[in-house]
């Protein structure tokens, strides 16, 4: 295991966590990968291919496939980019620390983008209950209007290059990629089946891409100092830093920016400082609580999507919910599905009765009065519903209960009635 892994090396430097002062970024590190850019905007996406960017608000894709396919649409219409800030999942934080205290950083990366694909038309969309960012994004929106760099890139995309903030539902639905289309167009966001895809027809019918705030903050950096530069962030095989919004029973929960692949247990004992009291480790919900869980023998793990996805889970958003000996895995997972439940659009049948239908037979297994038969029903839901939704929700309900069920079976299986 690494002793040594460098904290907040690149995004959440404490040094650089200027707020809303375009000037203090400009000075430090802004402006170069722009600069870099805008003299070679046909290198862009070379650069992010080759330093194997990948999606990192949960997705792991590589970011340049999704470029590639917005760059290849025509350029006879607007085309636009949505930065995906709509946070909402139970132990994920990350996004409103970088609206919040770094908020040029994103900008910078969703003006390159711009560039590399063709886009004249960025939407932050955040969601409303972080005021804070809210505030800070739309302070530094107005600072990077008042700088050669539109005038620039405008020139450049033949056609002027305009921002907008916009505030989300607040609902967790918001988050998934074809309804945050609905809500900005001003509706209900009832998730879009595809195709046809956002990259051919998403916002007011135009070609949009859409990528996650962290995702958008790397961009800069990489070309200011190439891809080479950027896969030696990351341990092993992995490129790159990821933050992980670290909560539960540890001494020291936080927002903590470290190499891809650094191992789990580096993360919760030599910046979580340990467990609470002392108390032994039970269980990781990794990446929120709509993804999987780790154990104490997948501590050596190393924290990057091809690693944690060979122990059966995910990496997701990077949320690492730590939950020691003495919790109950039942009542932890009956409240995240009856998160789910009540964040159902209700769209989907299956999503909507299905949900419900676990949250419920989850309740009675917690509460002492489930059956046999109840457990074997939840088994089967988690057989029977993925797939069947348009959207994620469903799936993260079920990919959750069926990773406890596989670890925690005991747990199930000793409060039934007989």
């Amino acid at each position: 295991m690494s002793q040594n892994s460098p904290l907040n090396q690149v995004l959440l430097h404490p040094d650089r966590r200027f707020g809303a002062d375009l000037d203090a970024w400009l000075i430090d590190v802004g402006g170069d990968g722009l600069d870099n850019a805008i003299t070679n905007p046909e290198l862009i996406i070379p650069t992010i291919r080759d330093a194997k960017l990948l999606g990192l608000g949960g997705s792991g894709f590589p970011a340049h496939i999704k470029w590639e396919f917005v760059a290849n649409e025509s350029n006879d219409q607007d085309k636009y980019l949505i930065c995906n800030g709509n946070e909402d999942e139970p132990g994920t934080f990350k996004d409103r620390v970088l609206l919040q205290e770094t908020p040029h950083q994103v900008i910078e990366g969703a003006m390159i983008t711009a560039l590399a694909t063709g886009i004249n038309q960025i939407v932050f969309y955040i969601n409303p209950h972080l005021t804070g960012s809210l505030e800070a994004m739309k302070e530094a929106v107005n600072q990077w209007d008042e700088t050669q760099y539109i005038n620039q890139i405008s020139k450049i995309l033949g056609r002027p290059l305009e921002f907008y903030v916009v505030a989300s539902s607040g609902l967790y639905i918001g988050g998934e990629e074809t309804a945050a289309l609905e809500s900005i167009e001003g509706k209900f966001p009832f998730p879009r089946g595809k195709p046809p895809y956002p990259a051919q027809s998403g916002l007011f019918g135009s070609p949009t891409l859409i990528n996650n705030t962290e995702t958008l903050s790397n961009v800069s950096h990489i070309l200011r100092n190439g891809a080479e530069w950027f896969a030696n962030q990351g341990e092993g095989e992995a490129n790159g830093t990821k933050i992980f919004s670290l909560s539960g029973d540890v001494l020291h929960p936080g927002a903590y920016e470290l190499p891809m692949g650094t191992p789990l247990t580096e993360l919760i004992h030599n910046y979580g400082g340990g467990m609470l009291l002392d108390r032994k480790l039970k269980a990781v919900f990794t990446g929120g609580p709509s993804n999987t869980i780790l154990t104490p023998k997948d501590l050596d793990v190393p924290l990057d999507f091809n690693s944690v996805q060979e122990r059966r889970s995910s990496l997701g958003t990077g949320a690492m919910i730590v939950i020691s000996e003495g919790t109950g895995i039942v009542r932890r997972v009956t409240e995240y599905v009856s998160f789910f439940a009540n964040s159902s659009c209700g769209q989907c049948p299956s999503c909507k009765t299905g949900t419900y239908y676990a949250s419920q037979l989850l309740s009675r297994i917690d509460s002492g009065a489930g059956t046999r038969a109840d457990l074997d029903t939840l088994i089967n839901l988690t057989r029977i519903l993925p797939g069947s939704g348009r959207c994620h929700l469903l799936d993260g309900a079920m990919k959750l209960l069926d990773s406890s069920l596989y670890h925690f079976m005991e747990e199930y299986e000793q409060p039934l009635k007989l």
